[in-house]
């Protein structure tokens, strides 16, 4: 007994031969790829910095110290 696969045979060869085509780094391949390897994580390293800077510079200067 053999199982139908999850998708056709021909689409799966089809997605194959694309990404095999693309002369991209693999995490890049994708659609929506971008968003997810490069976008998301520039946000989280650039928020983080300036919270950081913003700490930094409150404890320098003394700032919202708790009386």
């Amino acid at each position: 007994m053999t199982e139908s696969p999850f998708v056709p045979r021909e689409r799966l060869l089809k997605k194959q031969q694309l990404f095999q085509s693309i002369h991209k780094h693999t995490y890049l391949k994708g659609p929506f790829d971008k968003i997810t390897s490069v976008a998301i994580p520039l946000a989280l390293a650039a928020t983080t910095g300036f919270m950081i800077a913003r700490g930094i510079y409150n404890m320098s200067h003394g700032i919202g110290k708790k009386e």
